[in-house]
C-alpha cells in the first residue's frame, strides 16, 4: 500500500503542478459598537476585502459548479466534536482517520459532498498562506486501501459509469482480480481546487469506528487552507456515509477566529426521538430542486423556502420569482457553511441595499462611507464616527412554514477601520448567472444553533450563544 501510493503520487506531481496555475414589533435595534467583530491584529479593510472576494468566488462556483474526472452497520449513537472559527472565513473540525489514528483538520462544508484530506509526504498546496498544513500519511496506516475501479463507491465520486479498461480487456475479469484503481478526481471550489485518488480508510469517532470509509487522498491543491469535510447531499458526504438522521452545529462568533475557543458539531444517528422536533427550535422544510437529475451538482445543496425579507419592519420589494426555483433548477435559497458573507443576485441585493440606505440615511441621518466601500468591496457602508452606540434597522428573514429569523446586528453589519464605519455583510455580482439566487453564509449564522434534520427533511434553528 505504502509503495503504491508513493509511486503514484510522484507520477502525478508534474501533471498536478500544471493544473495549479488555473487559477417582532421591534424594528430598530441599538447596539454598542464594541459588540461587533474587530481584530486589531489585522488590517480590517484588507481582511474584509479578502472575505468579500472569497465569498463572491464561492458563489460563482456554487451557481455554476464544475467537477472534472480524469456498507456501514447502523447503530444508535450521538457524536459531538469541536468546531473552530478561522480568519479565512470558514469553520473547521478535526477528524481521526487510519490505524493507528491520525488527526486531521477539515473545513466544515454543507455546500459540497466529498470528504478529502491533504495526503502523503508529497502533498503540495499552491497559493496557500500556510506551509504547515497537516497531511495524512497512508503508509503509516494499516487500514489504508486504494479504492478499486470496479468498487461501486468509485461511481459515487464520478457520478457516471466508470470504464475500467485494464479490467474490461479481460473477458474473465472480476472485481477480485482487477487491479486498476478508481480514476483520480479533480474538484473545483471556486477559489481553488484539489486533486487526488480515492482511499478506503477507517474513520475513528469518539464512540464509533467506521471501516471502509470513502475519503479522498489529495496530493495537490490550490488555495485550500485544509482538507474539506463535505456535509452536503450526496453518497460521498459524511452524513450519507454515516447514515445520519440529523446533524447540527452552533457556529462560534468570528470575533474568536484563530483562537482556542470552540463550539460544537453533533452527529445524530438513530436517535429514539428522531421524528420529534427539538425543543426551542423553529423549523422550515427543505425544498426539492426539480432539475437535479439534469444538473447533478445542484443535488448537493440544502434548499430552503425564503419567502420575504423585511428591514426595519418594511418589506423589501423584490420579484418573487427569484425566491423560488424555476423549471431549470435556478433560483431559490440554499444554506452553505462554506460561504462567509451571504450572496444575493443583483435583483434581490439592490432593493435590500436601497432599503438600508433609505432607513439609515433618511431616517437616522447617517452618511454613506464611500471610502470604506471602495476599500472593503462591501456596500452600503455608513459613517459612525466617535459613536459608542448606533441604531440600525432590524433585518428579518421569513421562511416557508412561518419560521422567522431576526438576525443580530453583528450578523449583518461589520465595523471597519478604527470603528469609524460599518458595512452590510451581503455581497452580489452581476457576472453570476444561474444557480441559487441566495446563498446564506456562515457570517449570518453566527451564534445560531442550526439543525439539519435529514430524516424529516427540515432545517431547524434558534439563536443562542455558541460556546
Amino acid at each position: 500500500m505504502a509503495s503504491n501510493i508513493s509511486a503514484l503520487c510522484l507520477s502525478f506531481i508534474f501533471f498536478f503542478s500544471l493544473l495549479s496555475i488555473f487559477p417582532s414589533s421591534i424594528t430598530s435595534l441599538t447596539f454598542s459598537l464594541s459588540r461587533f467583530h474587530t481584530n486589531p491584529s489585522q488590517d480590517s479593510y484588507q481582511n474584509l476585502n479578502s472575505l468579500v472576494s472569497s465569498s463572491l468566488t464561492r458563489a460563482l462556483h456554487i451557481k455554476n459548479p464544475q467537477t472534472k474526472t480524469t456498507t456501514t452497520t447502523t447503530t444508535t449513537t450521538t457524536t459531538t466534536t469541536n468546531i473552530s472559527s478561522h480568519s479565512y472565513g470558514g469553520y473547521s473540525i478535526s477528524l481521526s482517520f487510519g490505524t493507528p489514528p491520525q488527526i486531521i483538520p477539515f473545513i466544515l462544508d454543507t455546500g459540497s459532498h466529498l470528504v478529502w484530506f491533504p495526503c502523503t509526504n508529497h502533498y503540495q498546496c499552491k497559493y496557500c498562506s500556510s506551509s504547515k498544513i497537516p497531511s495524512f500519511i497512508p503508509k503509516l496506516s494499516s487500514s489504508s486501501r486504494l479504492l478499486g475501479c470496479q468498487n461501486p463507491k468509485c461511481s459515487w465520486i464520478h457520478h457516471e459509469s466508470i470504464q475500467c479498461r485494464d479490467c474490461n480487456d479481460e473477458p474473465l475479469a472480476t472485481s477480485k482480480n482487477c487491479t486498476q484503481i478508481c480514476p483520480s478526481y479533480l474538484v473545483l471550489y471556486g477559489s481553488g481546487l484539489t486533486e487526488g485518488i480515492a482511499l478506503s480508510e477507517t474513520l475513528n469517532l469518539p464512540n464509533r469506528i467506521i471501516p471502509n470509509f470513502l475519503v479522498g487522498c489529495s496530493v495537490l491543491s490550490s488555495r485550500q487552507p485544509a482538507g474539506i469535510a463535505g456535509f452536503g447531499r450526496g453518497k460521498t458526504s459524511l452524513p450519507s456515509q454515516l447514515n445520519l438522521d440529523k446533524f447540527s452545529y452552533c457556529l462560534l462568533s468570528h470575533k474568536f477566529d484563530d483562537t482556542t475557543r470552540t463550539s460544537s458539531l453533533i452527529l445524530d444517528n438513530g436517535s429514539s426521538h428522531s421524528d420529534k422536533k427539538t425543543t426551542g427550535l423553529t423549523y422550515t422544510p427543505f425544498v426539492n430542486n426539480p432539475s437535479v437529475a439534469e444538473r447533478n451538482a445542484f443535488s448537493v445543496y440544502y434548499y430552503v423556502g425564503l419567502r420575504r425579507i423585511t428591514v426595519g419592519g418594511q418589506r423589501v420589494r423584490v420579484w418573487y420569482k427569484y425566491l423560488t426555483l424555476d423549471r431549470d433548477g435556478n433560483g431559490g435559497t440554499i444554506v452553505d457553511s462554506g460561504t462567509t458573507f451571504t450572496f444575493m443576485v443583483p435583483e434581490l441585493f439592490e432593493p435590500l441595499a436601497d432599503e438600508f440606505v433609505s432607513q439609515m440615511v433618511k431616517n437616522r441621518n447617517y452618511t454613506r462611507a464611500l471610502g470604506a466601500e471602495a476599500l472593503t468591496g462591501l456596500r452600503p457602508c455608513f459613517d459612525v464616527p466617535g459613536e459608542k452606540v448606533a441604531s440600525f434597522p432590524e433585518l428579518k428573514l421569513h421562511f416557508k412554514g412561518g419560521a422567522e429569523v431576526t438576525l443580530p446586528v453583528e450578523n449583518y453589519f461589520a465595523v471597519v477601520g478604527e470603528g469609524s464605519a460599518v458595512c452590510l455583510t451581503v455581497v452580489t455580482d452581476r457576472e453570476a448567472s444561474g444557480g441559487p439566487s441566495i446563498i446564506l453564509g456562515n457570517f449570518q449564522m453566527q451564534n445560531y444553533y442550526v439543525e439539519y434534520d435529514l430524516r424529516n427533511q427540515r432545517l431547524g434553528f434558534k439563536q443562542q450563544l455558541c460556546k
